[in-house]
């Protein structure tokens, strides 16, 4: 009997559980993100159901080897969206002949072997595309059609269907075509060059949303004030999604191009279950505009709220089980306890001795975890006044740096006054007197916010009339906004608002918010002040047209070190926050209002009259003097000089034959470094990650020199990215940061990067690296400029360069004997612009594309003279020359005699 209860005590039972891999190809972006969340959905009304998630990151080699992983996991089912179809078809072959069931999703595989196949016809997308256009044309029209990748399966597939579609109408034409790259950044920078080409456009049709997106913003920065209709496809859901934009009326309509992550799951659990599949599933697809848009998101809406309603029932009823497992087994040790009060009654005495025991040092135990408390508590405090201690010497060692800091100024101003020394360094006397200002603000600032906490800040208030404090500290900032032909005014209508503020505290507040509004609002844009009031308080308002902040980043401005990340100019993060402790000391109000690409405006608030005032706080002596407000102005003001950097060619200026891009956020340390290379080497720049991945692309430097940490995309994401590229993994990369730790450099170097300099660092020691690196790369040059096809070459040390060799020399040697092979397929076959081809077979054979294929087909040609018995004409012909006679001419330029006399001098003597 006991044992019976006992085991029914230990017994669990255990559920059939089946574990599904999914080996996705890249799940950044927005589309493959909604694919994942839909398998998620269906996979929650499986309970019991594993699902193992990889992430191959654009990598074919990475997701071979996470597939690997997978089936030594022994998954019951995989689930597979290939980055490259034929690398990875011999996997997903090895997972369904060893007897597992594969999915392929979106993508397919080169062959077909796999359960099934799940996916939409993006020839169909198109064509519905096409037809709907028709009907939005009324069957008349000029459309302008952005497609994706060139060469790429869905960009002939969608933009052929597309034509397809509007076969039916004779006046609709399609004007122009232009290649996004999938990329909206791409598709936007191609539009802008279209002025022309879109004034007359009525449509845009975009292969998918976010180049449709690109659109809209295109035509705004152009000022097109023409209705031209977007469509796109896509039509995904959530933040960003197409849903949204077709609802905010960015674009018009977009094609629903389903993820097929629900239809995937589905069609597994019908594998797993026994059930009849189909090999290919096709799913279909919809137009979505403002008719149905809003039907589409509260479908979507229903299809999340019923998701969050499963699970938190899935979560009840997990607990309600865990529930009742408790009671069964306190219900079974009960029943075990009365059987054994009955059985061994005697112990019962024993045990409470026993507890009577336990209780004591468990009492023992709470006095020891009560001291241990006070203890923690103890270490709590001194750990506290440690860090105050801390923060006082900072605060002491800062007090420290000003006097320094105007030792440094006063003679670097005598300097910059000397002409005949600001004409031989005035660039960067001016640089470093910019960046001695800047170290001046944050020290005052670090004080201030230290005197703030300390209660140590003061109010000496005075009556003012606040138009003309304005307007003063105005006028020191009007110089450099109109550098930047940046309108910068004050608007009141009414001259003299008397208010009574700490002018010592208010100027600190309006020289900061002017000073940022400066600072983001681009060329040729406004900053304007606005002083209004009613019957209680005073409003001055300081609105921009400059990029503005997401709702996000307007919630946290205020504070403490709190820096937007898409900005590309970066700041303490304290000015802000110490303009709102300010305008709180003064009893007042600071607050922002934002929208991403709509401006900024700062308002703030102060109280009129002086009844919130103490009578300590109130004063009569005017503290603030005009001089005064420049003098404070100059700290605000020389971080928006900018230093002349043109460079100015001569019409006889040449290109130098080596070339360098510069990728660095800070616009100084930037053109400081463009203005040291640029006696030696073409340079290139860049500001942020994502227009250095273009220029580089673009470009394709003989070396990069770029910052770790940038605001869009760290150097080292840059670097892997790059060399992971066939197009770029050649580039040597020197990364420059102030992250100087062993570690930080062992990470540094993992991401392959072929030098990490820490910042400060000396510029000679930089131009030697570069040197070096560019040495090396000239000696790497020289084991392929004799004769690549050779046995005896040199193994080149990059894998992306041998594949990209062998591949280039491989495509050469198949089309020799075709005349009419040109520069242009060997592009398009290896997947790379001519520029890319040219500037990469430089880099890597110091030869032209041309030469190279002229060279070998005379090597090719002196062999069929030597070993062959081919009359010289079908020699001609056999190595791709249009004519016996060009032939003879440059081979005779090559050997330096003619085919003729050269097989003549190889026959044998007779």
């Amino acid at each position: 009997m006991f044992t019976a209860m006992l085991w029914g005590c230990g017994e669990k039972k255990k559920e059939t559980e089946y574990v599904i891999g999914f080996s996705q190809c890249v799940g950044s972006d927005l589309w493959r993100k909604t694919m994942l969340e839909e398998m998620k959905i269906e996979l929650s009304l499986h309970p019991g159901v594993k699902l193992v998630y990889r992430d191959a990151n654009n990598s074919s080699s990475k997701q071979i080897s996470q597939v690997r992983e997978l089936l030594e996991m022994n998954v019951d089912l995989l689930i597979i969206s290939p980055n490259e179809a034929r690398p990875l078809t011999p996997i997903v072959e090895q997972a369904y002949n060893s007897g597992i069931p594969v999915v392929v999703i979106d993508r397919k595989t080169s062959s077909s072997a796999y359960t099934a196949y799940v996916g939409a016809d993006n020839y169909q997308i198109g064509k519905m595309a096409g037809q709907y256009v028709s009907g939005l044309l009324k069957g008349k029209g000029n459309i302008m059609e952005i497609m994706g990748l060139p060469g790429s399966s869905p960009t002939i597939e969608r933009q052929r269907g597309f034509a397809e579609g509007l076969q039916k109408s004779s006046n609709i034409r399609i004007t122009n075509q232009i290649y996004g790259d999938w990329l909206k950044s791409h598709a936007e920078r191609e539009l802008l060059k279209m002025r022309n080409a879109l004034d007359a456009t009525d449509l845009i049709f975009a292969h998918n949303d976010q180049m449709a997106s690109a659109a809209r913003e295109a035509l705004y920065k152009l000022g097109i004030k023409k209705k031209i209709a977007i469509v796109g496809i896509d039509a995904l859901p959530g933040q960003g999604g197409g849903l949204q934009m077709i609802e905010s009326k960015l674009i018009d309509a977009s094609m629903l191009y389903p993820t097929g992550g629900k239809e995937a799951i589905s069609a597994a659990f019908h594998i797993l279950g026994k059930e009849p599949v189909l090999k290919e599933n096709i799913l279909q697809s919809l137009v979505i505009d403002s008719s149905n848009v809003q039907l589409m998101k509260l479908q979507w809406n229903k299809f999340s709220s019923q998701q969050r309603d499963i699970e938190r029932q899935q979560a009840l009823l997990s607990e309600q089980r865990s529930l009742f497992e408790n009671q069964q087994v306190i219900l079974n040790v009960t029943v075990v306890t009365l059987v054994l009060s009955v059985v061994f009654g005697g112990l019962a005495f024993f045990s409470l001795l026993e507890n009577r025991k336990i209780n004591k040092n468990l009492e023992a135990n709470n006095v020891e975890i009560l001291d241990q408390r006070n203890k923690l508590i103890e270490m709590s405090e001194k750990a506290k006044e440690a860090t105050e201690a801390k923060l006082n010497f900072f605060t002491n060692i800062s007090h420290e740096f000003r006097t320094p800091l105007t030792l440094i100024l006063s003679p670097l101003e005598d300097l910059i006054n000397n002409e005949k020394i600001n004409a031989l360094a005035g660039k960067n006397l001016k640089l470093i007197n910019k960046n001695v200002f800047r170290l001046l603000r944050l020290i005052n600032q670090l004080i201030e916010y230290r005197k703030i906490e300390h209660g140590k800040m003061r109010i000496r208030s005075t009556s003012n009339n606040l138009t003309n404090f304005i307007s003063d500290i105005i006028e020191t900032f009007q110089l450099a906004a109109k550098k930047q032909n940046i309108d910068l005014r004050l608007f009141s209508k009414e001259s003299d608002v008397t208010v009574w503020f700490d002018a010592n505290m208010f100027d600190k507040v309006i020289f900061n918010l002017i000073s940022n509004a400066l600072k983001f609002t681009p060329a040729n844009g406004k900053v304007h002040l606005t002083v209004s009031k009613d019957d209680s308080h005073i409003y001055v308002k300081v609105e921009d047209n400059g990029p503005g902040m997401d709702q996000e980043e307007a919630l946290h401005i205020f504070e403490h070190f709190y820096q937007a990340d898409p900005n590309a100019r970066k700041g303490s993060g304290l000015g802000l926050s110490l303009s709102k402790e300010l305008m709180n000391l003064l009893h007042g109000d600071l607050t922002v209002e934002s929208r991403k690409w709509h401006g900024t405006i700062f308002t703030i608030t102060l109280p009129l009259g002086s009844s919130h005032l103490r009578e300590d706080e109130k004063h009569t002596h005017q503290e603030t003097k005009r001089e005064e407000l420049y003098e404070n102005a100059k700290i605000y003001t020389s971080e928006l000089e900018h230093v002349n950097r043109e460079k100015s060619h001569d019409l006889l200026y040449e290109l130098k034959e080596r070339s360098v891009l510069i990728i660095e956020d800070n616009p100084d340390l930037l053109h400081y470094l463009a203005e040291k290379l640029d006696d030696q080497y073409e340079v290139f720049i860049a500001n942020t990650g994502e227009s250095g991945i273009t220029s580089a692309y673009g470009q394709v430097p003989d070396l990069i020199i770029c910052d770790v940490v940038l605001p869009d995309v760290s150097g080292k994401k840059i670097t892997e990215k790059l060399k992971s590229d066939i197009r770029t993994s050649h580039i040597p990369i020197i990364l420059l940061t102030a992250q100087g730790s062993v570690e930080q450099q062992i990470n540094g170097f993992e991401s392959m990067a072929d030098a990490y300099i820490v910042k400060p660092f000396n510029y000679e020691y930089l131009l030697a690296r570069v040197r070096n690196l560019m040495k090396n790369r000239l000696l790497l040059k020289s084991h392929y400029t004799s004769d690549i096809s050779s046995g005896n070459r040199q193994p080149i040390s990059k894998s992306l360069d041998k594949k990209f060799i062998n591949d280039f020399s491989g495509l050469v040697e198949q089309n020799l004997g075709n005349e009419n092979f040109s520069v242009d397929e060997i592009s398009k076959a290896l997947g790379v612009s001519r520029v890319q081809l040219y500037r990469k077979v430089k880099a890597l054979l110091d030869c032209s594309v041309t030469d190279y294929i002229i060279n070998r087909r005379l090597k090719k040609a002196k062999f069929l003279l030597i070993n062959e018995r081919y009359t010289i004409a079908e020699i001609t012909y056999m190595v791709g020359f249009s004519s016996p006679n060009y032939f003879s001419t440059v081979f005779k330029s090559k050997y330096g005699m003619k085919p003729s006399e050269f097989k003549r001098k190889q026959a044998p003597a007779p």
